[in-house]
């Protein structure tokens, strides 16, 4: 057993209790210092050893219960759980041909994805800031220096995603571009090499089909690895050792499935067992409705291969042109310099009002007030949608983001020619099957955002009709 005495006392001035005593046992599990099995101190002894309310040690041991730590049954003690910790050997096959994308859907219907909703946004509050800045930026900002970003809203992103998603950087690790296809675009330049066509990238499976144009396009070879409910399952990768893994461990687009911890650790040992840079792309993260966020991959990657991806379009407005990349220091000069060559700058005036808006407490505040809209939004339609279209689909569980995958009960649906028809009336739902490198399960993505709760139910209705008469005619 964990003698308490043992635990070193908590920095109060910092403050986040709760988060450092989960981060202090979460660290010594993924040392070896606590090994699987071994039972944990009880949540009262730990609180009074701390000298902080038993309440948060409770909620500390709740989130490493929730990602995968801590293990506990009803009557027995909490104890550490067991996951894999060697490295998996890379495996040699030929990688799958790159398949073609399908053409563009409709855009601006009912259920259309990726899309949020900025009907909410704080416009006077973020004019105040902009405004603000507008009049008083400094001589040193209006210069040349400072490529990666104003050093403000470095230390304001910095402080909140350590806070919300455990990132663990510098504020010189944050670099500031337009967009998560600019990061992307970015941090492929770097690290795919001209002189090496087909420099392997591996691909979770369905994926982002906007990552997966942008890596093609920087001459990538995409090679699919299967997701499943735990995620990304790097075992089952096939080829040359990639260059680059992309993943979205935290709310995998379009699945929604969040990364179990034994996947992670695969991952990231796989990561360095084989000179790989794996790119976190924290994809609706900030938004969970079943429990809080899980925290970063890249926090817990002490070997600095997670190149971590953030933005502000669903959280804020895809109209801001803000996201950011936390770059693992090797890489940092690299790309510092392939940026100041791409130009993937954000305006100045822009970055000083966000970080402005972000000390004020204005984006937690707004954050707050979306994620409990989008909540009963996604309630509203995972309920509309089991009601009248349980029998056709295979409705996902909708626990956060601003997305809901649905799946055909008959493997054989040909899901584009379904959501075609459908979005020619009024919709905009996307076929999953396009969203697919490899093998294919036919499917429909449907987006939340704008979906009001009150009209969530006709709307399924109508859908349930459109699916009637298509699937009955085909």
């Amino acid at each position: 057993m964990t003698e308490v005495a043992q635990w070193p006392a908590l920095d109060r001035i910092s403050g986040d209790l709760e988060g450092q005593v989960y981060r202090l046992m979460r660290d010594r599990i993924l040392r070896g210092q606590m090994p699987a099995g071994q039972r944990v101190p009880s949540t009262r002894a730990m609180a009074v050893s701390l000298g902080v309310a038993r309440s948060t040690v409770v909620n500390a041991y709740d989130r490493l219960k929730a990602e995968g730590y801590l293990r506990s049954a009803s009557g027995a003690a909490t104890r550490v759980a067991a996951f894999p910790t060697t490295p998996l050997p890379g495996q040699v096959a030929p990688p799958p041909p790159n398949l073609p994308r399908v053409t563009e859907f409709k855009r601006g219907g009912l259920f259309e994805p990726g899309v949020p909703d900025v009907s909410s946004f704080p416009h006077a509050a973020w004019a105040r800031c902009l405004g603000a800045r507008g009049r008083s930026l400094r001589v040193h900002d209006l210069g040349y220096s400072d490529h990666g970003g104003v050093h403000e809203l470095r230390e304001a992103i910095l402080e909140h995603i350590s806070a919300t998603r455990g990132v663990v950087a510098r504020p010189e690790q944050i670099v500031i571009v337009p967009s998560t296809g600019a990061a992307i675009g970015l941090l492929a330049s770097v690290l795919l090499q001209p002189d090496h066509p087909g420099d392997v990238v591996w691909m979770e499976d369905p994926g982002y089909a906007s990552a997966q144009a942008i890596l093609r396009m920087a001459g990538a070879s995409l090679v699919p690895v299967p997701c499943d409910a735990e995620g990304i399952d790097i075992a089952q990768g096939a080829g040359p050792s990639p260059r680059l893994i992309y993943v979205t461990p935290s709310h995998q687009y379009p699945t929604g499935a969040t990364m179990s911890l034994p996947r992670r650790l695969a991952l990231l040992e796989f990561a360095r067992a084989n000179g790989a840079i794996v790119l976190e792309d924290d994809y609706d993260s900030e938004f969970q409705y079943a429990s809080r966020p899980i925290a970063a991959l890249q926090g817990i990657d002490h070997g600095e291969v997670v190149a971590y991806i953030g933005t502000f379009s669903k959280t804020l407005a895809p109209g801001l042109r803000v996201a950011y990349a936390v770059i693992p220091s090797r890489l940092l000069a690299a790309t510092e310099a392939a940026q100041r060559l791409r130009g993937a700058i954000v305006p100045v005036h822009i970055q000083a009002a966000l970080a402005d808006f972000m000390r004020e407490g204005r984006f937690r505040a707004h954050l707050r007030q979306m994620n409990g809209i989008y909540a009963e939004r996604m309630a509203a339609t995972v309920e509309a949608f089991r009601r009248h279209c349980g029998a056709e689909l295979q409705v996902g569980a909708g626990g956060g983001g601003l997305q809901l995958a649905s799946w055909f009960r008959d493997a054989e649906t040909d899901d584009i020619a379904v959501a075609r028809i459908i979005n020619a009336n009024g919709f905009a739902v996307r076929p999953i099957s396009a969203l697919y490198l490899g093998s294919a399960r036919p499917g429909l993505l449907l987006g939340i955002a704008r979906m009001e709760a009150s009209a969530a139910d006709a709307a399924a209705a109508k859908i349930a009709r459109l699916l009637e008469v298509v699937l009955l005619s085909a």
